[in-house]
Formats: C-alpha cells, structure tokens, sequence
C-alpha cells in the first residue's frame, strides 16, 4: 500500500504544464529555455553597458547621461530602503537585479521570441519561469540574511524572539514567506500579462492588443520596481533588526 502511495506522489510530482526544453548534462537536468533567454538578456545588459560607457566625458552626454540617470534611480530605491551609511555597497545587487528583472520583463513584450524554434517549447521572458523568479528571490534571502548576520553577527538571530518568545514561530514562517511573495508575485504578474495579449492578438489582431502591450511594458517595469524596493528594504530590515 505505501508503494502505491509514493508511486503515485512520484508521478503527480512529474507532471508538468506545457512543453520545455531541456539539456542533459550526465545526471543532470538543465531547464535549456530559462538559460537561453537568460543569456539573451545578460547579453543586452552587457552591450548596452559597454556601448554607453566607452567614451565617459565630463559632462555626460547621449548614453553615458542615461546610463548614469539609471545609476542615479538604483542608487537612490538603495539609500532609500537601506539607509545613507550602508547603502552603497548594496547598489551593485539591488541594481543588479533591477536591471535583469527590467529587461526581462520587456523582452518579453518587445522581442519576437517565437521566431526562435526549439525542439520543444518555446522562447519567452525569463522572468514568466517560476525557475528564474524563485531563483531570484532566493538570491534576495541570501542577501539579507548575509547583511544582517554581518551586521549584527550571531545577535542577528535575535529578531526570532522579539518582541515576545512566543511570536518564535510567526517570525520563522516569515522569513519563508517573503522569497515565496517575491517569486509568485513577479511570476504570476509577468506571466498572466503575456497571456492576456497573446489571446487577444490572436482574436483581435490590430487593434486592442497595442494599448494592451504598452500597458503590459508600464506593469513589467512597475514589477521590476517592486522587486528592487523591496529586496533593498528586506536588506535594510535585516540590519537594523527591526
């Protein structure tokens, strides 16, 4: 009877929706569509970094006015969120992952992803994977636990007993919840929006969909956005132990 239990678990466990591609490398089972819009995406990033930085003057113009715009915007939700004393050597992480989320996000409205054909599956934004968000959002968990702890040393943990032991199990369950809304939030919003234009072009080809697409481009930055704040106020939070 237990065999038959687990075998059926197992078996629910391996369903999946759609269809996905993916790489085998030995034992091991890579999700090759998450990597391969991912690398697009860094790739993007990195020739938009080079292409406006190469020629840094002075007085910043062209790209270099808006490479350094972007600089100002991350390193401001940084000050913002963490504080003025800590916040600068958390600008590299929390524009990191505003950047990627961002580009993401509208590459998945803006690039032709169906032009690229896979044996299995298709391409789209990193950011409409659960893979991808979760693993974002788990490179959140990393940061705040290491800011906090580095901060604060083994005090750190203190937090779990306040203001009261007996709030020792809300504040555990907390510290799971968070990676778990970051994820499902970004996932769920990404997501949801391309599925919502995709039906509608393909009812409504010319009209409808375009006001729809902007909107969808408004919404993946606003997520991007959300994701920054708040990973930079989880950091903050972390340090100041409140």
């Amino acid at each position: 009877m237990d065999t038959i239990y687990f075998n059926g678990i197992y078996e629910l466990s391996s369903v999946e929706v759609g269809e996905h591609f993916y790489w085998n490398f030995g034992n091991y089972q890579v999700h090759g569509q998450v990597l391969i819009n991912s690398w697009i995406v860094i790739g993007i990033i990195l020739a938009l970094a080079v292409l406006t930085t190469r020629e840094l003057k002075p007085i910043p113009q062209g790209g270099q006015n808006f490479i350094e715009y972007v600089l100002e915007f991350i390193r401001d939700i940084a000050k913002t969120q963490i504080g003025e004393k800590e916040y600068l050597r958390w600008v590299p992480f929390i524009g990191t992952m505003f950047l990627f989320i961002f580009v993401s996000n509208w590459s998945g409205a803006l690039i032709p992803w169906k032009i690229i054909e896979l044996p299995n599956g298709e391409l789209g934004a990193p950011t409409n994977d659960i893979n991808t968000t979760a693993g974002l959002a788990l490179l959140t968990s990393v940061a705040y636990f290491y800011a906090g702890i580095g901060k604060r040393g083994l005090g750190y943990f203190s937090k779990y007993v306040q203001p009261t032991p007996i709030l020792l199990p809300i504040n555990i369950l907390e510290d799971f919840t968070k990676p778990l809304s970051l994820s499902f939030r970004l996932f769920g919003n990404i997501l949801a929006d391309e599925l919502v234009v995709a039906v509608l072009i393909s009812l409504v080809p010319l009209v409808i969909p375009i006001p729809l697409i902007f909107l969808g481009l408004f919404t993946s930055a606003i997520q991007a956005l959300i994701f920054a704040t708040l990973s930079g106020a989880y950091i903050g939070e972390a340090m100041e132990g409140h």
